[in-house]
């Protein structure tokens, strides 16, 4: 079971607005019209210890004829199938309205948890009115101001109790499992073939043929892994927009149990915001990553096509470029076994443990090149560093003041450890903590 949670609401309940809030970011495009967000979106939240997947989804307007509401319907109810928790979103404001009353028929009916968010609960009096949304059928009711933040713990709280346990830990002896996602028909199942010099998967030009995530185990010359193939099959007469809206929730149930992600992308379309969105949230929950560029037989090449290209790719992907990004062909199979090679090669970067001793050698090395820049007159001394144990490189730094230490120095810090042990791919986390 997937550890995500969506927001479901008919327009104009404040649903961006809760999603910025508890992803901390500006994300999503917040406004007063209704129907502004025609677009999903998708983040980490973070939660005492605890990360799971939100998603915003746009206003719920049940028998519309309007063709973006139309799509905006169709991918809720996708957001609805695929999450854990729902959190249904209602106004107080305006009290229960007939879209209210639709969507909760639709919710009952899902069977999922699902936690009914009254927003806008922002005076004494304003809370006396919540309980005529006891009618819509949901046992408990959850007062939130989403432009304030009032109410937002009690709601983490909940959510956390009803998600599933976050994957343990694998164990050493376990084989590396490799995601393969992207958008539909950029040629995923097609690669996988590739790979295993069999037709495992069906291969169409319609977008989505692929249902659920297929493992398959991968065992040729030496090398073995299992390879999680992604996406949904749709009837030809349903390949709307939300397709790719399909896709991404699939393929984000498969990248949460996966050691490293391969974000495959079509040379002739290029990258868009959907991959970038996959790629920022396998960075996210610490995975492995490598792109992969399909179809680079169809694309007409000059003496610097490929140093190009890889150039615009990793300027989407910034801050994070420190990532393979290899050009290969799955019809063809060019370069098809060199991408194996480069998966395990990060698998291991990731599995990576580096001596104390060496990283503090390491530390004084580059401390003594380029000191921590003194703040208010306060000169930060970095004392000592040591990897923390996980499935995943973090370093916790022990300093004498961690609160004056700026991003763009902790960033040096991280590109020199990446440049002194090779962590290519691989997302570290740094810790900075007061000795």
């Amino acid at each position: 079971m997937t550890r995500i949670a969506a927001i479901v609401g008919r327009p104009n309940v404040g649903k961006s607005t809760l999603f910025n809030r508890l992803i901390g970011e500006r994300k999503a495009i917040v406004d007063d019209f209704s129907g502004v967000t025609r677009d999903r979106h998708y983040g980490m939240v973070e939660w005492n210890g605890e990360e799971f997947t939100l998603i915003d989804t746009g206003g719920f307007v049940a028998d519309s004829e309007d063709v973006f509401e139309k799509e905006i319907n169709h991918q809720v109810k996708i957001a609805v199938e695929e999450a854990a928790v729902i959190l249904f979103m209602v106004d107080v404001s305006t009290g229960i309205t007939p879209l209210d009353e639709s969507i909760a028929d639709l919710l009952r009916r899902s069977k999922k948890q699902v936690l009914l968010v009254v927003n806008k609960v922002d005076t004494s009096e304003k809370m006396n009115d919540i309980h005529e949304f006891y009618s819509l059928g949901f046992d408990e009711l959850y007062p939130l101001a989403s432009a304030s933040g009032s109410g937002t713990g009690e709601i983490l709280d909940e959510v956390l109790k009803r998600l599933p346990p976050a994957p343990e830990e694998k164990e050493e002896a376990a084989l590396p499992r490799i995601a393969i996602v992207g958008r539909p028909n950029v040629g995923k199942s097609s690669l996988v073939n590739a790979l295993l010099g069999d037709e495992r998967n069906i291969v169409t030009d319609v977008p989505g043929t692929t249902r659920d995530s297929i493992d398959t185990l991968y065992n040729v010359f030496g090398k073995e892994f299992i390879l999680v193939d992604t996406a949904g099959i749709r009837k030809k007469g349903k390949v709307h927009d939300d397709i790719e809206f399909y896709s991404v929730m699939r393929s984000l149930r498969t990248l949460e149990n996966a050691d490293i992600v391969v974000l495959v992308i079509d040379a002739i379309q290029g990258i868009d915001s959907q991959d970038v969105n996959l790629f920022y949230l396998a960075n996210k929950n610490n995975k492995g990553v490598v792109v992969l560029v399909n179809k680079w037989d169809l694309i007409e090449k000059e003496t610097n096509t490929a140093r190009d290209y890889e150039k615009m790719v990793k300027e989407k992907l910034q801050p994070f470029t420190d990532v393979p990004v290899l050009f290969i062909s799955a019809l063809t199979k060019q370069r098809v076994h060199k991408a194996v090679e480069t998966f395990l090669e990060v698998y291991e970067n990731r599995k990576k443990r580096i001596t104390t001793s060496k990283l503090n050698d390491f530390l004084q090395e580059i401390t003594e090149h380029y000191p921590p820049p003194a703040i208010k007159g306060k000169f930060v001394k970095i004392k000592y560093v040591t990897q923390l144990p996980g499935y995943y490189p973090a370093f916790a730094f022990f300093c004498n003041l961690p609160q004056y230490l700026r991003e763009p120095y902790k960033r040096y810090i991280e590109n020199q450890l990446r440049e002194r042990f090779d962590f290519k791919g691989v997302s570290i986390r740094l810790f900075f903590r007061k000795k």
